[in-house]
């Protein structure tokens, strides 16, 4: 979700350099199913223009019918839509409609969480039926400082509140550069991922060779940087060299990412495993349970783009703790 709401900001940024106002449209609560859950939102421009989605499609354009009184009388609304007979989701929406008109002090302070990747989280004030007030809209969370995002004070007592608590982007560290390192890119920049690319300063590699990376850097597994791979990083190992993987795990073994990815058949990782015990008897036990080897889930995959769609695939569902079955073999709902 924090990569959905940076994109609302930077285009409300866009907006304002070119002179509209924006509403942004919240999903805050949910009665029953639906393609999307409470959190999810949309930017609109006053020339129509908007970025995100709260749905398939259908909802938005009762959205965009419903931004027209907010945008001229700047008066927060709360919509609902019955999707049991229009989606097929047998959910009812509680949508907040508001100006989104950020100050400047929470643009800046934004940036600077998002770089430090840092928490903040956003709570919306309302209740469950359409209706026009005031005081309902998004206060936002920053280090220890509440913003909110029309701009203007609003009072939130006795109304119902939805809070987000939004994690740092989630990253995927890529060590290799090789053409499967450019689609695993692809596939995780188009999932709203910051990647950031590892490769040998030798390999003369640019960061334009990997459409979507937030950083390349040409660096030895000895000189490699450890400090920003963290809880909400994601870490594949793809050299395509066993001597190179080798010394990069060795150089990430002090880290604890939320996955860690090898290529190659099973023999190669317990060759590699093997080894790196040797020179590291001291490791944590986490950190190798962690080691997913090989990386991905068996879907058939046979090219560089399947075999990407796999790899995140597996991360998804190791992040999130769940096991990959087809949804049709599923007892509960989709999101249970």
């Amino acid at each position: 979700m924090t990569h959905e709401f940076k994109h609302i900001v930077e285009s409300y940024n866009l907006a304002k350099k070119e002179g509209y106002k924006t509403v942004l449209a919240t999903v805050v609560a949910l009665d029953g199913s639906s393609y999307r859950r409470p959190g999810v939102r949309m930017l609109i421009w006053e020339n129509g223009k908007f970025t995100g989605a709260v749905s398939g499609g259908c909802v938005e354009k009762e959205i965009e019918r419903q931004v027209t009184t907010v945008f001229a009388t700047g008066i927060p609304k709360i919509m609902t839509y019955d999707g049991r007979f229009r989606l097929g989701c047998e959910g009812i929406l509680y949508i907040l409609i508001e100006l989104f008109n950020p100050n400047k002090e929470f643009l800046n302070l934004f940036t600077v969480t998002l770089k430090n990747r840092k928490r903040f989280s956003l709570s919306s004030y309302y209740i469950k039926e359409d209706s026009k007030n005031y005081n309902y809209g998004t206060l936002c969370f920053l280090e220890g400082k509440t913003f909110s995002i029309q701009g203007k004070k609003i009072n939130t007592s006795s109304f119902y509140e939805f809070t987000q608590d939004m994690a740092p982007n989630n990253k995927l560290l890529l060590i290799g550069a090789e053409h499967d390192a450019v689609q695993l890119c692809s596939f995780a920049t188009a999932l709203g991922w910051d990647v950031t690319v590892i490769t040998t300063p030798l390999q003369q590699k640019d960061i334009f060779d990997f459409p979507g990376a937030k950083e390349l850097v040409p660096v030895e597994p000895e000189l490699l940087s450890t400090e920003n791979i963290d809880a909400h990083t994601a870490v594949v190992l793809m050299t395509h060299s066993y001597a190179k993987d080798l010394k990069y795990l060795l150089a990430i073994s002090n880290t604890y990412p939320m996955y860690l990815g090898t290529l190659g058949p099973a023999k190669r990782r317990e060759k590699l495993l093997h080894e790196f015990m040797e020179q590291k008897p001291d490791v944590d036990l986490e950190f190798i349970e962690n080691i997913h080897g090989p990386a991905g889930l068996d879907i058939g995959a046979e090219t560089p783009q399947e075999i990407a769609i796999s790899i995140m695939a597996e991360i998804l569902a190791v992040v999130r703790n769940k096991k990959p079955i087809m949804l049709k073999d599923k007892v509960n709902g989709i999101h249970q």
